[in-house]
């Protein structure tokens, strides 16, 4: 085996520990080309400030040798060792360690100290750094991004007037592998957190910003976020306030139209999302259908499928588990401007005009008129071949 297929089985070590909420580390210990012990960061589960990767492979490894001296063995870990940990390694008298990604914190390989190199120690151990770096790197930094999230979501309370759905009510769904992104510090939100999910490369050529209907939320584009994801394009999906992940205020006269139209365009420039395609689904079409004409430039195409949801009852129940989470269901239809002098009418108006004469952008619509949560592929991967080449938007 060569190097990079140990540090892939240290990787699984690493992903060990990420599940038990350690810190992403892993190591494998070689002898003669086998692995002979493993180990994944446990300090915080053992109560141990020694319980490093690094560590838990040595011991396990001495104890199969039956000596501590190690030095036909090779020890491969995915992160740069600490001075502990190589004081260790020195100890073991191994024979050659090799890591991944570099630690400049406290790696002691090269990065804040070189104890390898010591002229001064009696045992030199060979090391070779940046063994598949990147794949090591990058799981320590979606962990700490994870936590990051972790802290932000708590240190942000829910208001006395509204209602967080439990986490709990969300787990096991099929087909929605996501992180969430949460915003509550928007001005029009006053505290009020806001889900979305936010997918894909920041700097895509194109950018999907998906708006679910009533009384469905982001869940609904699940078939359709992997197409786009393919194609290199990110995928914006946010829950309107009132749905899904979001924060749910307890009235259901809270829900005004102007209100949930400007959260959405603080938004898009809180993102700062350009080269986007709308797309709409059900009355999501009130207010996405406003969006453009107050930032034209940040918009090229619009998607539309105009037609009724197939329900998943455990998956679109999931955000309203009783009465005090469903204001905006029973607020939302009556926000369709049914007469002239409706709120939103005048708003509609100039939306109805921006279409009419000012768009340049492309336009697609589901001329089947069958959008349904299973059948989004398709229309997804239609979506992909026709807005492949957006024309400019001065």
């Amino acid at each position: 085996m060569t190097d990079a297929s140990f540090m892939v089985l240290a990787l699984a070590q690493a992903r060990v520990a990420m599940a038990a909420g350690e810190v992403p580390v892993g190591a494998v210990v070689v002898r003669d080309g086998q692995v002979i012990a493993v180990g994944s960061n446990a300090p915080i589960g053992q109560h141990d400030p020694t319980a490093h990767a690094e560590i838990v492979a040595l011991r396990v490894a001495a104890l199969i040798q039956g000596n501590y001296r190690l030095d036909d063995c090779e020890l491969f870990v995915t992160l740069e060792p600490c001075a502990m940990c190589v004081g260790a390694m020195l100890h073991a008298r191994l024979k050659r360690v090799v890591f991944g990604a570099p630690d400049p914190k406290t790696g002691a390989a090269g990065s804040v100290l070189d104890l390898f190199s010591n002229p001064r120690l009696n045992h030199h151990t060979k090391v070779l750094g940046g063994v598949l770096a990147d794949e090591c790197a990058t799981l320590l930094q979606d962990f700490f991004k994870q936590k990051r999230e972790a802290i932000r979501i708590s240190s942000c309370p829910v208001r006395d007037d509204a209602v967080r759905t439990p986490d709990a009510r969300f787990s096991g769904l099929p087909d929605y592998p996501w992180q969430p992104h949460y915003v509550s510090d928007l001005s029009s939100l006053n505290g009020l957190r806001l889900h979305y999910l936010d997918e894909g490369p920041r700097d895509a050529p194109l950018t999907y910003l998906c708006l679910h209907g009533h009384p469905a939320w982001s869940y609904l584009y699940r078939k359709m976020i992997p197409v786009f994801l393919a194609a290199g394009s990110r995928v914006i999906a946010p829950d309107l306030i009132g749905f899904g992940k979001s924060d749910k205020p307890k009235k259901d006269a809270f829900h005004q139209f102007n209100w949930h139209r400007q959260v959405l365009l603080e938004l898009v420039e809180r993102l700062d999302l350009k080269n986007v395609v709308l797309v709409l689904q059900d009355l999501d079409e009130l207010l996405g259908l406003t969006l453009p004409m107050a930032a034209e430039h940040r918009y090229c195409g619009l998607l539309v499928m105009n037609a009724s949801l197939e329900v998943d009852d455990t998956a679109y129940e999931a955000p309203f588990p009783d009465r005090g989470h469903r204001a905006a269901l029973r607020a939302f239809p009556a926000m369709v401007p049914e007469f002239e002098n409706s709120v939103s009418a005048a708003i509609a108006r100039q939306a109805r005009d921006f279409w009419q004469k000012r768009w340049s952008g492309q336009t697609l619509t589901d001329q089947a008129g069958n959008f349904m949560q299973e059948q989004g592929e398709p229309i997804a991967q239609a979506a992909v071949k026709y807005f492949v080449s957006p024309q400019p938007v001065n």
